[in-house]
């Protein structure tokens, strides 16, 4: 399976998202990066892993956390370096 960007819009910056992403993707065994972005969405990249629990967690994120609302998710597969393997995902700051 290959990585995968998903981009979130609507209140998301200062609700706590990117943690929530963290704890998330930590339970379910998912790799990758979670960042907030210059135009107030939050844009994970999800690296490979089992498509079930990938599957699982972009569910999760279509729903935030309480305080966040999601408008809209961009969800689209990346090539190359951004798919990081592994089961940590990191917060860039």
């Amino acid at each position: 399976m290959k990585a995968r960007r998903v981009v979130v819009h609507g209140r998301v910056q200062g609700v706590g998202f990117r943690w929530f992403v963290v704890r998330n993707a930590e339970a379910l065994g998912v790799g990758g990066t979670v960042r907030n972005r210059p135009d107030g969405a939050v844009e994970a990249i999800l690296g490979s892993a089992d498509e079930a629990n990938v599957e699982a967690l972009v569910r999760r994120i279509r729903q935030g956390p309480p305080g966040a609302r999601v408008e809209r998710v961009e969800d689209d597969p990346v090539d190359g370096p951004e798919g990081e393997r592994g089961t940590t995902m990191k917060v860039i700051r």
